[in-house]
């Protein structure tokens, strides 16, 4: 089983321009998280592309938003 990684190395890949595609894509296969911070934490989270269930999330997210003010607009 692996260990989860400290804070130092998760802010060091957060960090590393490698891991950001064309400067705002995330995609880091060692990071497991789903949500990591962007490159400046105070903006928020973003989603990480090489996590295939942060894709999953990102497009249920997307789905959610466009649908639901169709569903109001039919129901109303």
């Amino acid at each position: 089983m692996q260990q989860k990684p400290d804070r130092e190395t998760l802010e060091k890949w957060s960090r590393d321009p490698k891991n950001w595609k064309m400067g705002f894509f995330y995609y880091n296969k060692e990071d497991k998280r789903l949500l990591p911070p962007k490159k400046i934490p105070a903006m928020g989270w973003t989603v990480n592309f090489a996590n295939p269930y942060s894709i999953f999330l990102f497009v249920l997210i997307l789905l959610i938003c466009l649908c639901l003010p169709l569903l109001i607009a039919c129901f109303s």
